[in-house]
């Protein structure tokens, strides 16, 4: 069994880091979807594809994934950058403004 180990991302949504703490060990497609040709829908007889398991850190991911035999790859996390403004939107609106407020 193949399976990754990832830290998830934000959502697209949101700027808040909710839900982004813990680590996910989630299984690989080992066998192909196939298309049911009444309702078209996609279905697999894998499921394993439906198991993620959460971790509090990485290594006790990668730890639980040797111990049970499974192959795992590690995603580190894309870190966010540092150069975000604190006040970006507000300052549109702040009342000591120096330009003209044109909007």
């Amino acid at each position: 069994m193949r399976a990754r180990i990832y830290q998830p991302a934000r959502t697209a949504m949101s700027s808040g880091t909710a839900k982004t703490k813990h680590w996910v060990l989630e299984y690989a497609q080992s066998s192909a979807r196939d298309v049911d040709p009444l309702m078209g829908w996609t279905s697999s007889s894998d499921t394993q594809t439906q198991v993620k398991m959460s971790f509090e850190t990485k290594e006790a991911a990668v730890e639980y994934a040797e111990a049970n035999g499974i192959e795992a790859s590690v995603q580190e996390p894309k870190k966010r950058r540092a150069n975000i403004r604190a006040n970006g939107y507000a300052e549109n609106f702040a009342t000591n403004r120096r330009g003209a407020w044109t909007h």
